[in-house]
C-alpha cells in the first residue's frame, strides 16, 4: 500500500477511512516506514498504513 500511495497520491488531497468514525482529510506529505503523513490547515496527521480501509482522491477536476 505504501508504494501505491506514493505513486498515485503524493502531494494530492485525499480522504482516508479507517473504520467507525475515523476519517481523515488532507494533502499527502510523506509515506514511509508504514506511516502516512497528511497535512490539513497547517496541521500534520500521521496514520498507520495498516489501519487504512479506504483511500480516495479529493481533487476537484
Amino acid at each position: 500500500m505504501q508504494s501505491f500511495i506514493v505513486e498515485h497520491y503524493l502531494q494530492k488531497k485525499i480522504d482516508i477511512y479507517c473504520g467507525g468514525p475515523d476519517r481523515f482529510y488532507g494533502v499527502v506529505e510523506a509515506c514511509a516506514d508504514g506511516v502516512l503523513t497528511i497535512k490539513d490547515e497547517n496541521k500534520y496527521t500521521h496514520i498507520a498504513i495498516d489501519k487504512i480501509i479506504a483511500i480516495w482522491s479529493d481533487e476537484k477536476k
